[in-house]
């Protein structure tokens, strides 16, 4: 057991408080095995109606894992990432499947592996406080936490602007784009929280959510379709440089500012997700990616000039998309052999073929 992560039991509901206030709650391993513990041991509860989920102070729900841990894994060619990994995409695909209502208070910044642990549940509540985000293109990372297919599921090309810009949601994005769905104004959470304890979760929400913001990405989704609907990074490039809209320009340059490697190992990931039969699938996949970019000096160096030297000038390799060939893409995809996380479908549980709908 871990105090990063307080578990309690009252009121018919089961209790997680992220409890890292100082590192936004970010993620450990340690912590998501207390999560996966608690979170099996109330599926069965009959004294759980509902879990809920909420994170100490007020920066943020959670900012991701731990990357500096990771920075030290991938130099020593250690397995303590992939140990973690391995844990928090079982943790990840439990609450996608999670068959009693998942409450979790998305508040402040939610990066990452907390996109993972939020953003999967079946009752996702944002404040005017949110921002969310996968920021991993911009450390030489990709994706994950079935956060490819939470992206993929986004109206139109949303998804993938996202991923490819690190852009950042707030709580109409988030709606709009499928990573959220109740609005409820941060004043008003403690009373939702009381409430959820005398109430059932329909009747509590009901009470405290009120009519979202709207959307400004959902609002750019005409030149967004436009020009991400190619069939490749430098297409997508060309095509946002090339349009007229000025954001579009803005879009380009940041594309053009992340890993080459990472950003077309994305789109191949959110492409393959549309397709994908299940989040089970989507997690199986992203491990193998995940695994990879481990290996690569991308994931260090990205690492490195944005939070150990903090120089803000990441040296990638390869240094443009154009050297980025298609082979070196492939390898990311490759099977792990015994090393493969293996998650399948719950027995008895029927999923359309090729659709990304009804996994969560």
């Amino acid at each position: 057991m871990t105090d990063d992560v307080l578990i309690d039991k009252r009121d018919g509901l089961g209790l997680i408080t992220l409890n890292r206030p100082k590192a936004i709650n970010a993620l450990n391993h340690p912590m998501a095995l207390a999560m996966t513990a608690a979170l099996r041991d109330w599926r069965d509860d009959d004294e759980v109606r509902a879990v809920v989920v909420t994170g100490e102070g007020d920066r943020g729900l959670c900012a991701g894992g731990d990357i500096v841990s990771i920075y030290h894994d991938a130099q020593d060619n250690g397995s303590g990432s992939a140990d973690f990994w391995r844990d928090e995409y079982i943790l990840d695909a439990l609450i996608a499947r999670y068959p009693k209502p998942y409450v979790v208070v998305m508040d402040g910044i939610v990066m990452g592996g907390g996109v993972g642990i939020s953003a999967h549940g079946s009752d996702r509540i944002v404040t005017e406080r949110s921002k969310i985000g996968m920021p991993e293109v911009g450390i030489g990372f990709v994706p994950d936490v079935g956060g490819t297919l939470l992206l993929a599921q986004a109206p139109g090309e949303l998804g993938t602007h996202v991923a490819l810009t690190t852009a950042r949601m707030n709580a109409g994005d988030a709606i709009a784009c499928g990573f959220a769905d109740h609005y409820v104004p941060v004043a008003d959470v403690p009373a939702l929280l009381e409430a959820l304890a005398e109430q059932s979760v329909e009747q509590a929400i009901g009470k405290f959510a009120v009519a979202a913001p709207e959307s400004d990405l959902l609002a750019q989704q005409s030149w967004i379709d436009e020009c991400y609907s190619a069939d490749t990074v430098e297409e997508i490039v060309a095509r946002l440089q090339a349009h007229a809209e000025p954001k579009a320009a803005e879009a380009a340059a940041q594309i053009l500012a992340k890993s080459p490697a990472a950003v077309k190992v994305a789109l191949r990931s959110l492409r393959n997700a549309r397709n994908a039969a299940s989040v089970e699938e989507v997690l199986n996949e992203e491990y193998r990616v995940s695994l990879a970019c481990l290996k690569s000096r991308d994931l260090v160096e990205g690492i490195r000039a944005q939070v150990i030297d903090k120089d803000r000038n990441p040296q990638w390799s390869p240094a443009t998309l154009e050297e980025v060939s298609e082979s070196h893409v492939e390898a990311y995809f490759a099977d792990l052999g015994e090393l493969e996380l293996g998650l399948v479908v719950p027995a008895g549980l029927v999923v359309p073929d090729n659709t990304v709908e009804g996994t969560r």
